[in-house]
């Protein structure tokens, strides 16, 4: 039974990962659920605030290849706030069904996001989203403003800039190309993190979600959907956080989405990439909670932050 299961973990180093993980989100209160959303079984984590205060939902949606459990980091400190969080893995993703002929566009993943709000019951959310997620969630914002109190972004697609890498960057199949695409989404940051042992497993798990990714990143690159001439029509609170150092999504799309947006706050994260909202958490959840708890809503502004050490 030792021998198997070591060979399972050395196949599946991964399994190890996201069992610490659900051991943590447990740990923190956060829990597993699942709820039909357009015939689909969609899972979602749902943190309850502490407290007996008026409800406050907020609406977390990942981003491209990622699931809900990526903003782990945000969640409890958010709930710890007053806040009910809710965390959907878009169609596609993490324990949510992957059917061969579902649409894993962005009007696909929109239509999903919002259906989800509305199988819930939640009448108006603060809204979050995290690059892909970001994009989804302004979509909602501009299509459904009347379902979006506050909108927040966290190095968020959805605005047109030129790419400097191939399509194939979100589907590796060997340890250069995932060095190329984790140098692009944390330079410098991750090589620390990551033991050897994970990356085979990694690539593995990459590669099973191929069909989905390459999908959705195909909608993203035939310009239909970008917002660069529509954000101006967004009217409600918005925050805007940004890795300075994101090689993925560069920090002058942020800063045009700020220009865009009169009543935006905009937050740099120095020495940060684009994995900010986990991998530069403390500030980035500081900062949301502040947007989030600001009456009347804060003024327009532009910061930057240290990275935590």
């Amino acid at each position: 039974m030792v021998a198997v299961a070591g060979a399972y973990i050395y196949w599946n180093p991964l399994w190890l990962v996201d069992r610490s993980v659900n051991i943590y989100l447990r740990g923190k209160g956060i829990q597993h659920h699942y709820v039909m959303v357009d015939g689909y079984r969609i899972h979602y984590l749902e943190a309850k605030p502490e407290g007996n205060g008026p409800e406050k939902p907020v609406l977390l949606v990942h981003g491209l290849g990622a699931r809900a459990s990526d903003w782990a980091k945000m969640i409890p400190d958010l709930a710890k706030s007053g806040y009910h969080v809710y965390a959907p893995d878009l169609l596609g993703y993490g324990d949510s069904p992957k059917p061969a002929d579902g649409d894993y566009t962005l009007d696909g993943e929109e239509r999903i996001a919002t259906d989800f709000q509305r199988a819930l019951k939640l009448e108006q959310v603060d809204l979050g989203g995290w690059s892909m997620g970001g994009w989804v969630a302004m979509k909602m914002a501009l299509d459904h403003p009347e379902m979006v109190r506050r909108l927040m972004v966290y190095d968020s697609a959805g605005m047109y800039f030129v790419l400097d890498f191939p399509p194939s960057l979100f589907s590796p199949h060997d340890r250069a190309s995932f060095d190329a695409l984790m140098d692009k989404i944390e330079p410098s940051r991750w090589r620390t993190k990551i033991p050897s042992i994970m990356i085979p497993g990694m690539i593995r798990r990459f590669q099973e979600n191929q069909f989905i990714v390459q999908q959705t990143f195909g909608s993203m690159l035939h310009g239909r959907e970008l917002l660069d001439f529509r954000l101006s029509g967004l009217k409600m609170p918005m925050l805007i956080v940004w890795g300075t150092e994101d090689r993925l999504i560069p920090l002058d799309v942020g800063l045009r989405m700020h220009d865009l947006v009169p009543q935006s706050v905009f937050l740099g994260v120095r020495k940060c990439g684009h994995l900010t909202a986990a991998e530069c958490a403390p500030p980035v959840v500081d900062e949301t909670i502040k947007f989030l708890n600001a009456d009347p809503p804060l003024s327009r502004s532009t910061s930057y932050v240290d990275a935590p050490q």
